[in-house]
């Protein structure tokens, strides 16, 4: 059974499975070592890296960022290579903060990042179905998980914690999943404020959790095919710091 089983409630509807068969999970199939096929088209050869060679060029990229040195894009060029296919070189969970951009921040283009985004930036069911697919079927050799400073999510976390707040409709959800992360952060005492502390401890967890994701991810770190790193945004100077 895989790690996020447990989260998951019932059998796949039919608009599910149609979805996961237009995912092309034959060839999930053929990495994970059963009948299929790999994805072989690479449209951007720049983007055929190796694990290190992505991380290094995601934090060039934001250096370029943060220092107002960003690339000039010629969007016209790239269009008709990328309207059959794609391979992206590194795959973001990203906060769908509307200041957090993965794109913008680590200065890439279409068809080099595949980002998947969530208020607090952890873990679902389908949002690790969506990494698998980017790295088992579209072979991104990096994963980042990439919170950012002053996040509303942790910060509405803290609040249910030290208020016992409760939230309208399903944000009770986010605040529900990212509890574990404040909660950690308030027992062990870790320096600076609890909503960076929180912050951090969230991305560690969820690094933690795709890095023992089976059986794709986890299968893929072990073969050092794949990295999984975290990284925090911070909204003031624009620049990335890599979080272990």
């Amino acid at each position: 059974m895989c790690l996020m089983c447990e989260r998951s409630a019932g059998p796949a509807s039919p608009s599910r499975r149609r979805t996961l068969a237009a995912l092309g999970l034959a060839s999930v199939a053929g990495i994970a070592g059963l009948p299929g096929r790999a994805h072989a088209a690479t449209p951007k050869p720049d983007n055929v890296l190796s694990p290190d060679q992505a991380l290094e060029r995601l934090m060039r990229g934001n250096e370029r960022y943060a220092s107002n040195q960003a690339t000039d894009r010629d969007f016209a060029s790239t269009r008709v290579s990328l309207a059959s296919a794609q391979n992206p070189y590194a795959c973001v969970l990203s906060c769908a903060d509307s200041r957090v951009s993965p794109e913008l921040c680590f200065d890439e283009a279409r068809g080099d990042l595949f980002v998947t985004r969530i208020a607090g930036n952890y873990v679902t069911t389908d949002i690790l179905a969506s990494l698998e697919y980017g790295t088992a079927v579209l072979k991104a050799p990096l994963i980042m998980v990439l919170g950012h400073t002053r996040c509303g999510a942790i910060s509405a976390t803290v609040d249910a914690l030290k208020n016992d707040t409760d939230f309208p409709g399903h944000i009770q959800s986010i605040t529900t999943a990212l509890m574990p992360a404040v909660r950690a952060s308030v027992t062990s005492g870790q320096e600076g404020t609890l909503i960076e502390a929180a912050t951090k401890e969230n991305i560690r967890r969820n690094v933690g959790l795709l890095r023992e994701a089976t059986p794709i991810l986890a299968r893929s770190v072990r073969e050092e095919k794949l990295k999984i790193v975290g990284g925090i945004y911070r909204l003031d100077t624009g620049r990335v710091e890599l979080v272990g």
